[in-house]
């Protein structure tokens, strides 16, 4: 069974995650649970506050055959390229809105594997971006965030309006 997004604006998009002691079954099971749900939308990243679990862990996919998705714990950027990328955001807990967003085109990332081992990852274009917005999500931080205050009234105003409406 998977469990439900949480909508915007619940406060626990707003909080920072605890970090993960240790890889153990609890984790595994989180990450199958978000993994399914990212697959089920579809996305390209999913982190564990999206679903209510404070703990930091993302999954991410940005592969075009969908089969090569990889589960962190403890996601930490090392460093970010001077060079930006644009890509379209959206998010589940904020559903139906996208806004381009301009973030590093690629980073460095160290992170706890599946097996429990440090890893230390380069990543580039949309692998890249869906990291850092998921690595947003465990520090509390929206899409949205990285709009102008103009834009990010606007979108999330259209949210309030079509929360509303159902």
């Amino acid at each position: 069974m998977t469990r439900a997004f949480l909508a915007y604006p619940d406060k626990r998009l707003r909080t920072v995650c605890a970090a993960v002691e240790t890889i153990d079954d609890h984790v595994r099971s989180v990450w199958d649970e978000m993994l399914k749900a990212m697959y089920d939308m579809p996305g390209v990243g999913l982190a564990a506050p999206q679903i209510g679990e404070m703990l930091r862990l993302i999954v991410v996919d940005g592969s075009e055959s969908r089969d090569q998705a990889l589960r962190m714990a403890n996601p930490e950027i090392l460093h970010v390229s001077a060079t930006l990328r644009e890509h379209e955001e959206g998010s589940p807990n904020i559903p139906n809105l996208w806004a381009m967003v301009k973030r590093p085109r690629a980073i460095t990332l160290r992170f706890l594997g599946e097996n429990g081992k440090t890893i230390e990852q380069d990543f580039v274009g949309l692998w890249a971006t869906s990291v850092q917005h998921q690595v947003d999500h465990l520090n509390g931080k929206l899409f949205v965030d990285h709009l102008s205050p103009v834009k990010r009234k606007m979108l999330l105003a259209k949210h309030s309006k079509n929360v509303r409406r159902r």
